[in-house]
């Protein structure tokens, strides 16, 4: 199975044809795994400030949730960590390597042992029916197709396990989804980063059961628990 690095930076496509569209899709996704490299440095600050001003409770919220094997997808620089019960069986994976490494100095100051690896939320390397508990938390907004990350989540939960998710998603406010609007001119050039978007209509259309939903400040913050079928 191709590795991360060769997904996105092989300069041919299948079968050593050479694939333009595909090398611009491969030029702007290493562009952006750049981008959240750097942006290792100030994560932490940034995210903390959300947290206490926007996201409120939310890690925690999610976290407390989980059971048995737990994949935390696109983990960052770890910040649920602390979140999580100490006999959770942890497995994260990050697109940047520079994150990840934040991620791992964290879980050593915390005594957690946690499985941490580069990976790709597209296609994770994992079998099919893999873990009993999915989480993304303030990520999904930053993977570049959503849609089969989302495919990809399910696909590893076992018979009966639990999708959680947490995001900013676009506003029940006019005003603010204008706002976000503006916004992603920027952002999704630059980081890949999406403001309008709404996971909890491609859970609902997988199949999956909302068991919990939340949304507030203005409706711009959504998490989510979703059982897929037993």
């Amino acid at each position: 199975m191709p590795t991360f690095r060769d997904r996105y930076t092989h300069p041919h496509g299948v079968g050593g044809i050479r694939d333009d569209g595909g090398v611009a899709e491969s030029a702007r996704r290493a562009r952006w795994r750049r981008y959240w490299d750097r942006h290792s440095k100030t994560y932490d600050r940034e995210m903390c400030f959300v947290d206490r001003v926007l996201f409120r409770d939310t890690r925690s919220w999610v976290c407390q949730q989980v059971r048995g094997e737990v994949l935390e997808v696109a983990i960052g620089t770890g910040l649920n960590l602390e979140h999580y019960a100490p006999d959770v069986a942890l497995t994260g994976i990050e697109l940047s390597p520079d994150m990840l490494a934040i991620a791992r100095r964290r879980a050593d100051t915390l005594g957690r042992h946690v499985t941490l690896r580069v990976g790709d939320a597209e296609a994770l390397e994992f079998p099919s029916a893999t873990f009993d508990t999915v989480v993304c938390t303030f990520s999904l907004c930053a993977i570049p197709d959503h849609r089969k990350a989302l495919a990809e989540m399910t696909r590893v939960l076992r018979p009966g396990g639990v999708l959680l998710l947490a995001d900013h998603v676009a506003s029940s406010v006019r005003l603010l989804r204008a706002t976000q609007r503006v916004l992603e001119v920027v952002t999704v050039p630059l980081g890949g980063e999406h403001f309008l978007r709404r996971p909890l209509e491609h859970v609902r259309a997988a199949g999956l059961r909302i068991e919990r939903h939340d949304r507030f400040a203005a409706g711009i913050v959504e998490r989510l628990a979703a059982r897929k079928p037993a």
